[in-house]
């Protein structure tokens, strides 16, 4: 039960992120953080994704950017 709950104020807390202005640095970081957390806590390592699914997520986002930019 401290697991899901951990998990579910990461989650409200990275959804509260979204709220600040700055959000071009989180593209990609929420989403990925979310499902990240999600797949990590089915194997029992849920920050660790959250934190994982945060760097994939933020790096696919600038990869399209950057592809969308080139063209």
């Amino acid at each position: 039960m401290i697991r899901s709950a951990s998990l579910l104020a990461a989650g409200l807390l990275a959804m509260s992120a979204v709220a600040i202005p700055h959000q071009a640095e989180a593209k990609g970081c929420i989403k990925g953080a979310i499902v990240g957390g999600l797949a990590g806590k089915a194997v029992g390592h849920g920050k660790a994704g959250a934190a994982a699914g945060c760097a994939v997520g933020h790096h696919n986002a600038n990869k399209k950017a950057s592809q969308a930019q080139g063209q």
